[in-house]
């Protein structure tokens, strides 16, 4: 099923790249949280995301750009429940679909805001502490849809293009009593800096 999800968006994307002013391919750091109650302290984690994008321009100063992005997010919690105490590590990796309202202040100023969809691609996780590691949380034990809202700030220096974004996740990830008891109700959190090539008539 993710096969096909991902199968069908890089065919959107081909589709709209006739129309588009400008494709892109990007990658980049993303610093990754989680936003968890009851949690003592939370680390971030330090990974990555890679993909490609459309620019499709709907008058000078706007575009609507649609991305496709496989991104990696998730956190390190100590957390106090009921008692038990430990620590979690959680890696979830997600293909992301932002689409994003661009609004160009200039050649070399774009503002980026709107929401994500994220298809879950792979999960892992390890725990210790007062709560024995039984087994795997595989993904069946997380949502397999997060959605958030992006916003960022990009700069264009001719055909690279830098920037960076926040992104807030809406959903709680988990979705089992396991999960549940060890990330409460957990969305993602996560901070990203890109760079990216833009390919075509990006003037």
């Amino acid at each position: 099923m993710k096969r096909i999800i991902f199968t069908a968006l890089i065919l959107s994307i081909v589709s709209f790249s006739a129309r588009a002013q400008y494709i892109g391919v990007k990658g980049g750091l993303n610093l990754s949280n989680l936003n968890i109650d009851d949690v003592d302290d939370e680390n971030m984690r330090a990974g990555y995301h890679f993909g490609a994008y459309i620019n499709l321009p709907i008058s000078d100063g706007f575009a609507v750009q649609p991305e496709v992005l496989y991104s990696t997010k998730g956190a390190e919690a100590d957390y106090n429940l009921v008692g038990f105490d430990g620590t979690a590590k959680l890696k979830l990796d997600y293909i992301d679909v932002p689409i994003l309202a661009v609004f160009k202040l200039g050649d070399a100023i774009e503002i980026h805001a709107g929401p994500y969809f994220g298809f879950l691609a792979n999960s892992k996780y390890e725990v210790s502490g007062d709560v024995s590691d039984d087994g795997d949380l595989d993904s069946d034990n997380f949502k397999n849809l997060d959605y958030g809202l992006v916003g960022g700030l990009a700069v264009n220096f001719a055909a690279i293009q830098v920037g960076a974004r926040y992104n807030y996740g809406l959903q709680e990830i988990q979705d089992s009593e396991s999960a549940e008891f060890l990330f409460n109700n957990a969305r993602n959190s996560y901070f990203q800096v890109f760079a990216a090539l833009r390919i075509g008539n990006y003037d």
